[in-house]
């Protein structure tokens, strides 16, 4: 119990963080006279100090890099590279970073690192002017910013806590350990625990490694989340939202978007060496108007991603589960989430997000074991010398069986469809006049998909 209460307790501190965020920022922008941006170190946004300076009204201060940042809300690996090779990740003092008017980076910055113990946790961005801020200003920003690092490390702490409660409810065997966990889970949510809510599924989750997971603060309407095994060796990442109503799950898809845009940002880091392999290139010469030009941006306000989502760039697809009332029937929602993004990786007229109500069959062919995949009288089919065949096969059943519509959907002379159905038939020893067996042959197809 006083587990719990702590896990409560922190949870009640993690929802005025931004608050605090905001008014320390603004703290900073009224010592310096100018506005000032807080990201974390993903280069996420938090709060920006609003000033009343004409730096503002400057078409100049409106850069590219700062003006993407801004509107796209999400840097790309390029420039947060780039600004990481002058050294920000490792600076315990306040760090000027030159103009670079071929990179789209018109005016030069003042990056206040935020540390926590050692740790850089986040970044205090501000427009660098002649004259800029003195030492005994830069000095007094520096203070706060330590302040700020403080709560960064108590608001990770908080939702380290919130997630490690999620994953014990979505792992926990059904009966009294899951119900423990609900309960304990409860607890820590507090009032936000009996409302309406869904789960959001993004798999395959492109990494392991829980820091490159996003910040549950970050996404709109979002409580919680975690990391959960997907199939042997790959990740799933679930997202706890919260919903005005049942009915409405507008909250829940927008959540799922943002999701599949931050895979493709965290694969595009993977993909590009590890975080620190940027940082190197720069730091080794490399030229920063080529790593820059063309990024979102970042140094004046990135943060996380928005706009349409896409299955293809990160490899993953998102699912979200039927809402409930309360954390009762959680894992079931799970389930919903998980069985949904598996159709939508299966087929991709149901992505790149899918719902669970929209589903059709596969919401029973998602619940079959793995033994149940492959019928031995399909098999013979589903090898790759009768790939064609088994596309034909598919096409013609999901056409009802009418040839006309299914020569026009594959482009093909109707004689070639009745060639290629008793060439099935053969293969299968299926009659694709009866109905049970064209009912097993569709299964079969659909649920080799998955």
């Amino acid at each position: 119990m006083r587990e719990n209460a702590r896990v409560a307790a922190d949870f009640k501190g993690f929802q005025a963080f931004k608050g605090d965020y905001q008014e320390l920022v603004d703290e900073i922008s009224e010592l310096l006279g100018a506005p000032a941006t807080l990201e974390n170190r993903d280069f996420e946004l938090i709060a920006f100090g609003a000033y009343d300076s004409d730096d503002e009204l400057d078409p100049s201060a409106l850069d590219p890099v700062r003006t993407r940042s801004i509107l796209t809300r999400r840097s790309t690996a390029t420039v947060r590279a780039w600004f990481e090779g002058f050294g920000i990740t490792r600076a315990t003092g306040p760090v000027r970073i030159p103009p670079t008017p071929e990179a789209g980076v018109y005016r030069g910055r003042i990056c206040l690192p935020v540390r926590h113990r050692g740790v850089a946790l986040g970044y205090v961005w501000l427009l660098d002017s002649d004259p800029g801020p003195t030492d005994a200003q830069l000095a007094a920003a520096m203070e706060v910013a330590g302040r700020i690092g403080a709560l960064l490390a108590d608001e990770a702490e908080a939702g380290a806590g919130l997630s490690r409660e999620l994953r014990a409810v979505l792992t926990a065997e059904p009966g009294w350990q899951q119900d423990m966990a609900v309960a304990e889970l409860r607890t820590a949510l507090g009032p936000r625990a009996d409302g309406p809510l869904t789960l959001v599924c993004v798999a395959p989750w492109p990494s392991a490694d829980p820091e490159d997971a996003p910040a549950a603060r970050t996404i709109p309407h979002a409580t919680a989340l975690c990391t959960l095994p997907w199939g042997p060796s790959e990740q799933s990442l679930a997202l706890l939202v919260r919903l005005r109503t049942p009915e409405v799950t507008t909250p829940a898809l927008a959540a799922a978007t943002r999701l599949l845009k931050e895979a493709e940002g965290v694969q595009g880091t993977m993909g590009g060496g590890g975080r620190g392999a940027g940082a190197r290139a720069a730091a080794a010469g490399t030229s920063g108007a080529a790593r820059v030009a063309g990024g979102a941006g970042s140094a004046g306000g990135a943060g996380s991603a928005g706009g349409a989502g896409s299955a293809g760039g990160a490899g993953c697809a998102a699912g979200v589960g039927d809402p409930r009332t309360g954390l009762a029937e959680l894992g079931t929602v799970w389930q919903e989430a998980a069985a949904a993004t598996r159709a939508a990786l299966a087929e991709p007229r149901f992505g790149p997000v899918a719902q669970w109500a929209r589903i059709g069959p596969y919401r029973l062919l998602t619940a079959l074991p793995p033994q149940a995949a492959h019928d031995p009288v399909v098999g013979p089919l589903l090898s790759p010398a009768h790939r064609e065949l088994a596309r034909t096969a598919e096409v013609y059943l999901d056409c009802a069986g009418q040839a006309g519509r299914t020569a026009a959907e594959l482009g093909i002379h109707r004689q070639t469809l009745y060639y290629r159905l008793s060439r099935v038939e053969q293969l299968t020893g299926l009659d694709l006049d009866d109905g049970e067996d064209r009912l097993l042959l569709h299964m079969a197809l659909k649920r080799a998909r998955l």
